[in-house]
């Protein structure tokens, strides 16, 4: 049985962690139709990825493109952030209709950002190659409804803004993500243990019966 319950300890203390976070795959070269910039591979997101850490009260963003990021070459990666009263929707012209923020960080491709009017420090941001990390304060992002674990994120990266015309790609496509995993995914978290569980019991009464 020890086995088992080491398993379930892993589990229930990943379950109690202070961070649980959630990613979205993006596909590779998927441009906006609607898009008319200069098709650059930093300006494709192929990964985005959002942790709350309870302990430090801070959002760890992450996000990888299908290309080395260019300090200096056109675009710039917005993030969108809804807080619990999200009623900006401006992109349903172009198939976005379900994102929506009421806040809006802003990463630079020289490691530099902003969060509405605060300039973010440089030190809580880091690009390297195809990735780039930005730790947020919480206290940047007051809740206007939901728990901090609860907020809505979308990254889009863009050239200018002129229009929804400079806006690369989205991810997620269409929705928001949050920082706690999906009931889902939990599920399957726990089927795994079941079955791990169901394979050491078996070979247990193998043991026994030779």
């Amino acid at each position: 049985m020890k086995p088992v319950f080491a398993i379930l300890s892993a589990a229930i203390a990943l379950g109690s962690a202070p961070a649980s976070a959630t990613t979205v795959v993006d596909a590779t070269n998927d441009f906006l139709a609607s898009y008319t910039g200069p098709r650059l591979a930093d300006l494709d997101v192929t990964s985005f990825s959002v942790s709350y850490d309870a302990g430090s009260a801070q959002f760890l963003l992450g996000a990888t493109m299908a290309g080395t990021i260019v300090a200096g070459s056109p675009g710039i990666y917005v993030i969108g952030v809804n807080t619990g009263t999200g009623t900006i929707r401006p992109f349903a012209s172009i198939g976005q209709r379900n994102v929506i923020f009421n806040q809006a960080i802003v990463i630079n491709k020289d490691g530099t950002g902003r969060l509405g009017a605060a300039t973010l420090d440089s030190a809580d941001i880091s690009i390297v190659g195809n990735s780039f990390t930005a730790r947020i304060d919480a206290a940047l992002l007051p809740s206007t409804g939901f728990a901090f674990d609860r907020y809505g994120f979308n990254l889009w990266p863009r050239v200018g803004f002129a229009g929804n015309s400079d806006i690369s790609d989205f991810a997620p496509d269409n929705a928001l993500l949050s920082a706690v995993p999906e009931p889902a995914s939990w599920a399957l978290m726990i089927g795994g243990i079941g079955v791990t569980g169901a394979g050491l019991r078996r070979r247990r009464q193998i043991a026994t019966i030779a």
